[in-house]
């Protein structure tokens, strides 16, 4: 779904480990690697796309992961003027994006990257927290860095109690 400024929107999920390392996956016959991330359909909020696309991309559901939360705005990136479609309509310049803080409460054994006919992800590893800011593309670089500044807060606290979901806390925009 594209909004009316050119930017499609889009859920990005940060899965974390109780040593605090975040779940790094290499995109499928690239070199490239990423967190999970996906489209927000017509008739989806971002909490279901996010739900799906954790489902689609690492074969997971609600009963693995526990949210911990999520940014309180959109972030946006544009894409480099090579990237974009001038061709298609509506035009699409770039992502603005919802990100989600999961915890894996489930062995990570059951992570799979084949739970759909078409995966994304060849492989995946645990990576320290800040780790992605030196590779993910450039692009996309400032909006990693937002997610994970705001969103640090709560991984620093994972060993300390336990986190649970309020349903309260969830911004309008994103139910």
């Amino acid at each position: 779904m594209i909004d009316t400024d050119g930017y499609r929107m889009n859920v990005g999920i940060i899965l974390t480990n109780l040593k605090r390392q975040v779940l790094w996956a290499k995109r499928i016959k690239q070199n490239a690697w990423q967190f999970p991330q996906g489209g927000i359909k017509a008739h989806e909020t971002p909490m279901r796309a996010m739900y799906r696309e954790l489902y689609e991309e690492l074969g997971l559901n609600s009963k693995h992961v526990e949210v911990l939360g999520m940014t309180h705005r959109w972030l946006r990136y544009r894409l480099p003027s090579h990237l974009i479609r001038h061709y298609q309509r509506p035009l699409c310049i770039g992502q603005k994006q919802v990100w989600y803080m999961l915890r894996l409460s489930s062995p990570e054994n059951i992570i799979t990257m084949n739970a759909t006919e078409h995966p994304e992800f060849d492989k995946w590893q645990w990576v320290e927290y800040w780790h992605p800011l030196n590779e993910v593309i450039y692009f996309k670089k400032n909006v990693y860095e937002q997610a994970l500044k705001e969103l640090h807060p709560l991984i620093s606290r994972i060993k300390k109690r336990r986190l649970s979901y309020k349903l309260a806390q969830v911004p309008e925009y994103a139910l």
